[in-house]
């Protein structure tokens, strides 16, 4: 495709050890200065300009993630996002240039990962990438040393080892976002855990800059699993709830 740049230099990496990140954006500006950090981080990395380049991109090149722009032309990120995951899944962080709540719930229902509002600095742009891919690295160990059983809270059922959630049996699709999220919770049920500590366990953020990136997935969560399960407390975090023994 002609309009699809590609880049295998990187920084000391092993040979074959780079990882591919596609990055989707109609901009020019914003899609040099992301590229070239990525690059100087030892990525490689493809770019696309549109909706149908971006999908045929993604089947042809097989990236480990991709950076996806909301706004694009021919289709936008959020159809984008729906057809690369039906084809194979893929750790999507969403760019937006709009601060809107809505956005988000409806990027991270098609399965995106994560969500930036423009302007964003390229150091968190970058540590968010880290941070998506090593969650890749441990839900694939997870996969071959999965821990035993099936934890069940009331009509609550997450399966560890398929990386399975049930609610009154009907099968839950969650994101792989979601679902470390929901075992975060549910590995204390009842127990109140802080915003900061939820960036912590599950986005291996050490300050509380990500603090919105939490209440979003905490949204998309309850719309997946019921509202009444998860407690807010005001000012602190949130809480699985179980049902009274």
């Amino acid at each position: 495709m002609e309009h699809v740049h590609t880049s295998h230099t990187g920084n000391a990496a092993t040979p074959g050890t780079q990882r591919r990140v596609l990055v989707v954006e109609d901009d020019a500006t914003i899609v040099e200065a992301i590229s070239a950090r990525l690059r100087a981080e030892g990525f490689q990395v493809q770019t696309a300009p549109d909706g149908p380049s971006a999908v045929e991109a993604a089947e042809a090149w097989q990236p480990d993630l991709m950076v996806l722009d909301v706004m694009l032309p021919g289709f936008d990120g959020l159809e984008v996002c729906r057809r690369v995951q039906a084809q194979r899944p893929v750790p999507v962080l969403m760019l937006t240039a709009r601060d809107d709540e809505t956005d988000m719930l409806v990027g991270l229902g098609v399965g995106a990962d994560d969500y930036m509002t423009k302007p964003f600095s390229m150091r968190e742009l970058v540590a968010r990438v880290h941070v998506l891919l090593r969650r890749v690295e441990r839900a694939a160990l997870a996969a071959v040393t999965p821990r035993s059983g099936i934890l069940r809270l009331g009509e609550l059922e997450i399966d560890h080892a398929q990386r399975r959630v049930r609610v009154r049996n009907d099968d839950v699709h969650l994101t792989p976002t979601e679902f470390d999220l929901l075992v975060c919770l549910a590995n204390t049920p009842r127990a109140v855990l802080s915003r900061e500590q939820l960036l912590a366990e599950v986005w291996d953020w050490t300050d509380a800059s990500g603090t919105r990136t939490v209440d979003s997935h905490i949204k998309a969560l309850r719309r997946k699993i019921g509202a009444e399960r998860i407690r807010t407390v005001h000012g602190v975090g949130y809480a699985l709830e179980t049902p009274a023994p």
